[in-house]
This record gives structure tokens, sequence and C-alpha cells, in this order.
């Protein structure tokens, strides 16, 4: 197999788990105040993703995959607001195990790692356009 679109087909695996990790936080940050609809029950519990490698038969690279999907079995935060309707008979609300600043940090490491791998299609793109230009010139 050709390595120039090897690396595209990589690249192209890791901009597909990482649009798939930008998905998951977003919905993490977007239910992040989401609570139950009653009083005493859960509120949105975190999404998790995790990677992979697996060997690609067309072109006999690993590229990434999503192995997984899951949730954050992490406990709940509780905040007393009397005045929510998911309160309990305390006064007291479960609210998401979801950390702004953790998805965030996600996000961010997310989005670079989409961005690499968009330059890597470029660049790639850009070598086998060379390489057919010099084909293209010596015929």
């Amino acid at each position: 197999m050709d390595p120039l679109a090897a690396s595209l087909r990589i690249a192209g695996s890791g901009l597909e788990a990482q649009s798939t990790r930008l998905r998951i936080v977003s919905e993490n940050i977007a239910n992040a105040r989401s609570t139950g609809d009653t009083p005493g029950a859960d509120p949105y519990r975190r999404k998790t993703i995790t990677f992979g490698a697996e060997l690609d038969q067309a072109t006999g690279a690993d590229v990434v995959s999503v192995k997984k999907l899951g949730v954050d079995q992490s406990k709940f935060i509780e905040e007393f607001d009397p005045g929510n309707p998911a309160a309990d008979e305390k006064g007291m609300v479960k609210m998401p195990n979801v950390n702004i600043l953790v998805e965030m940090a996600d996000m961010r490491e997310a989005n670079r790692t989409y961005e690499a791998n968009l330059q890597t299609v470029k660049q790639s793109r850009d070598l086998i356009a060379a390489t057919l230009d010099l084909l293209k010139a010596s015929q």
C-alpha cells in the first residue's frame, strides 16, 4: 500500500475519533447542570470515551478507533437547593458528576489533536499532488 494513502487513512481515523470525542465533551458541558425530574432522581451522568488501535485491512496500518462509549461512575455532587423540583426532603439536589474544567481541558486536547490530524491530511494531499505533477511533467 502507498505510504501516502496510508497516512491519509491514519489521519482520517484520527479526525473521526476526535470528532466523536468533541461530541461527547459537548454533551457533558451542555448537561453540566441537568438534574433529575423528581425528588432524589439521578441527574445526567458524565459520558466517557475510550480509544483503541486496530489494523486497517486495506492499508495494513494501525488506525485509531472508538472502542467504547461509557459513563463515569463517580459520585454525584450534592447541593442544597430546596426550591429545585429535584430536591429531596432535606433540600439536597443531586448534581451531575461533570467538572467543567476537566471537560474544557479535554475539549482543548481534542481540538489540538484534530488540527494535527487535519494538517497531516493537508500535507499528504499536497505531497500526492506534487508527485502527480512530477509524473505529468516527465511524460
